[in-house]
């Protein structure tokens, strides 16, 4: 409890301000209002209170208010939280604070204003807590007994609001009218009962008339209203059909397999055969020929540019599929999705959760990804079991039963579904594949009837990225890498090596063969029932790691770049003579045929194979801060004879933050498409001034970018709001040609097409978990008439406007230099000569005004001060 006040404190307190009504203040508030010096009154907030052991009610109450709190304790406080902590008002005082505790008090009365109050001097602390100690004196009875007498009243003081109230009273202003009634009735009628009847009497009304003398205007009425809905009943009356009953048949009659005999064996039958066969043989001969459903008109290019002129041809995005499982993909997002190399119509997507900033990145639940079929939309026909979340994942080029992934956690998958193709070979529209469980054990899915393929190999935590995996691509079969980025022959023509990228500022390469022959395969135990179908095609790879990383220091200053999307350039083998082509040829006429065996290669010796001084290591690469580098993977000697990767050639800001597609051209291997935040831009290899194409910023972000497969011209951006953007090179660079809205309800998060014999399809997948199948019409599939051509030389065209932009700059840059040193110096002012004409300014001046004559003024100073006198 705070110290209690002493007599002589109560009593002139108490003579100050008798009657009031109000507690009695001490003598330190009145000589100084507020607090005493040696306390300081303060709100600690519930963070606070808790922090330092001194909630209210709870660790201090109104028995028990004083708490010791320990100085360093206040101190931490300070070092933590500096300027929000609630002692930052005190922080001097704590520091000069002699001893080790400091007393906080907690004001249940709020004495001094606040909630708790910090005793800032030894000496009161100790009187604080002596008086606490203390048996009670009898000052309190006293103080009490003054506190609570009756108040004396205070006569009352006008303010003026009595003539307020007298301006509002009404009083009468005239006299009262006294009337005096007299009736009178004889004796005899007293006492009869009373008969009412109509009077023939005239009755004298006294109806109201206007005085012309005043008039009040009516401002305001009061009156109610009640408004009654009108009531209308009405009824009507059908007459129903009298119900019949009608067969439905809802399954085939069938003949049975005596009368199927019957009918092939009549006459009938067989002179229709005889008749038809030579017609049928005929068609036939003609289809081997020739395809008549190709119209040739068309594949000349011919009438390609008057369908974009006819209104007939559509110009839409019609939708063809819908494909979305809910047992795997409700409450997922897609991140990524490729289409099969080989089955028509049979798409993989990846599922990952939604997750925020806050969300961990290692977690225990299910990833897959999903395959789709034409043949339906609404289930997964087959699954591959991941350990984390994909961001990214590739087809091999060789094999497209062999797939690698990157996860979230920044390890490599690989998977081998070659024991499924038959079975999604049969997914196709018009084949029929059986699928045989009994190959491998998946009798735990068949209720699902989705077969579950767990993958063959990972990446160690410990020799993975460090970061999520954003992209990943295979090396082509026509070379592969040594372990100091040489590329040189691949004798297998397969492909073996993996690039990887990771935001943890480096880029790897991994390789699927064995690197070691003795190396032991992984032992698994015979007992214990696997639940998913295994393969042991990649078992050597239990210790894998990757076998050269390439890391990007930044230009001009310490620090990496952290790479999100980058992009190789495929290389093709030309042999040196035609007997070595023959070779090569049938080496891959053989490879094609049968499939290879990755746990029978072998990595061979550098020694042994030749380099190829032509294939392209530079990589086109995008960082997560928007910028476009240009790297060569090669490793190059330092200052100390050492390897170490070199830094990138060039670094350009064009995007504003993170790059999400670097994308190579299908008809120009060096065309480039990047996509970043607000804008996308075209680079050309070998064109290292910057983008050759800028678009200009949108409002949207744009989140993917793809070239079209069949238009060399079209590309399609897809926007964070859901649409989708077709822009044509060949037409305008300053807005789309054809904007799609509302392609789908959240962020699409990747687009790629496809291309059959017959249709062209695009892809579209959003943050719903949602995979969109579009038809596309034949303006954006049919190519122009000389649209690779036109658009080679529109790029040249581009590269030289860079070139001399370039150039140009370069020439400004050296003009400012040029002409500050040819600039010529001033003259030195004459001050004498400037001061004489002044003098005649003014002598003109003055005449024109009529304030001197011309001649009392002269061009000399004398004349000029006589003037001014």
């Amino acid at each position: 409890m705070p110290p209690k006040r002493s007599k002589s404190a109560t009593s002139s307190a108490g003579s100050k301000g008798k009657g009031k009504g109000k507690k009695i203040q001490s003598p330190v508030h009145d000589k100084k209002p507020g607090h005493p010096d040696d306390i300081f009154p303060m709100v600690l907030t519930s963070a606070t209170q808790k922090l330092f052991g001194c909630r209210s009610d709870v660790d201090v109450t109104g028995e028990s208010p004083y708490k010791l709190l320990k100085k360093d304790d206040i101190i931490n406080d300070f070092k933590t939280r500096a300027a929000v902590s609630d002692f930052s008002p005190v922080k001097q005082i704590v520091l000069d604070y002699p001893d080790d505790e400091l007393l906080l008090v907690f004001d249940t009365d709020f004495i001094y204003g606040q909630s708790f109050y910090l005793v800032l001097t030894p000496e009161a602390k100790e009187r604080i807590l002596n008086v606490a100690g203390s048996p009670e004196p009898e000052t309190p009875e006293v103080f009490e007994d003054e506190v609570i007498k009756t108040p004396e009243p205070k006569p009352w003081i006008s303010l003026g609001s009595e003539q307020e109230i007298e301006e509002e009273s009404v009083r009468e202003t005239r006299e009262n009218l006294h009337f005096t009634y007299k009736l009178s009735e004889a004796r005899r009628t007293f006492g009869p009962p009373a008969v009412f009847s109509d009077s023939k009497t005239t009755v004298t009304g006294c109806p109201s008339y206007p005085d012309s003398r005043f008039s009040i205007k009516l401002m305001e009425r009061d009156f109610g209203a009640q408004a009654v809905p009108r009531l209308k009943s009405s009824s009507t009356q059908t007459k129903g059909k009298l119900t019949s009953t009608v067969p439905t048949q809802y399954t085939p009659r069938e003949f049975s397999n005596e009368e199927k005999e019957e009918i092939l064996r009549s006459e009938s039958v067989q002179i229709f055969f005889k008749k038809v066969t030579s017609s049928m043989l005929k068609a036939l001969q003609q289809e081997t020929i020739m395809n008549v459903f190709v119209d040739q008109w068309k594949a000349l290019g011919a009438a390609s540019e008057d369908e974009y002129l006819s209104p007939e041809v559509p110009k839409h995005l019609m939708l063809f599929k819908v494909f979305s499982d809910q047992n795997y993909a409700k409450g997922k997002k897609i991140s990524t999705f490729n289409w099969h190399p080989t089955f028509h119509g049979v798409i993989a997507v990846a599922l990952t959760q939604k997750r925020t900033e806050d969300s961990p990145m290692f977690d225990s639940e299910d990833s897959f990804i999903v395959f789709y079929s034409f043949s339906d939309s609404s289930h997964a026909q087959l699954l591959l079991e991941c350990p984390g979340d994909i961001f990214a994942f590739e087809f091999c080029p060789s094999d497209p039963n062999i797939i690698v992934g990157g996860c979230r956690n920044g390890q490599v998958v690989l998977w081998d579904m070659s024991a499924h193709s038959m079975h999604l070979k049969g997914t196709q529209p018009g084949e029929k594949v059986p699928f045989n469980n009994d190959t491998f054990d998946i009798d735990d899915h068949k209720e699902k009837k989705t077969p579950v393929v767990r993958y063959c190999a990972a990446s160690p935590i410990e020799n993975s990225h460090k970061a999520p995996i954003t992209d990943v691509q295979w090396l082509p079969p026509t070379f592969e890498v040594t372990n100091t980025g040489l590329p040189v022959e691949n004798k297998y023509n397969i492909s073996t090596q993996i690039v990887t990228c990771s935001p943890d500022c480096s880029i790897m390469f991994w390789d699927v063969r064995v690197s070691n022959p003795n190396q032991s395969a992984r032992k698994q135990s015979g007992d214990q029932k696997t639940h998913y179908s295994f393969l042991n095609t990649f078992k050597h790879l239990d210790t894998w790691r990757p076998f050269f990383t390439v890391s990007l220091p930044m230009i001009g200053t310490t620090g990496e770049y952290a790479p999100l999307k980058f992009c190789l350039e495929p290389y093709i083998c030309v042999a040196n003579n035609t007997a070595g082509a023959t070779e090569a040829d049938n080496e891959n006429a053989e490879n094609s045929e049968v499939i290879p065996d990755y746990s029978q290669l072998r990595v061979p010796s550098a020694e042994r194979l030749s380099p190829l001084e032509d294939v392209n290591t530079k990589l086109f690469i995008g960082t997560e801060s928007g910028e476009i580098i240009y790297s060569d993977w090669k490793q190059v000697n330092d200052d100390s004879e050492m390897l170490q990767s070199a830094k990138p050639l060039h670094c350009f800001n064009t995007h504003y933050w993170l790059v999400n597609t670097v994308q190579r051209s299908p008809f120009f291997k060096d065309i480039i498409l990047t996509t970043g935040n607000w804008n996308f831009a075209i680079w050309k290899e070998g064109v290292m001034g910057g983008p050759i194409i800028v678009s200009p910023n949108s409002e949207q972000w744009c989140t993917v970018g793809c070239w079209s497969r069949t238009r060399p011209a079209i590309l399609f951006i897809g926007k964070e709001d859901g649409s989708i953007e077709v822009w044509n090179l060949l037409e305008k660079m300053t807005e789309p040609v054809r904007v799609y809205p509302q392609v789908t309800n959240a962020r699409i998060s990747c687009i790629k097409p496809w291309t059959s014999s017959k249709q062209n399809f695009l892809a579209v997948t959003d943050e719903l978990g949602m995979l969109f199948v579009f038809e596309m019409p034949k303006t954006l599939s049919v190519p122009s008439r000389n649209e690779s051509s036109t658009l080679e030389k529109y790029f040249a065209v581009e590269e030289d406007k860079l070139k001399d932009r370039l150039r140009r700059k370069e020439q400004r840059a050296k003009e400012p230099k040029r002409m500050d040193c040819e600039k010529p110096l001033k003259p030195p002012v004459d001050e004498e000569q400037e001061y004489k004409n002044y003098l005649k300014l003014e002598e003109q001046i003055l005449k024109g005004l009529g304030l001197a004559s011309a001649t009392a003024t002269h061009n000399t100073p004398e004349a000029h001060t006589h003037t001014n006198l």
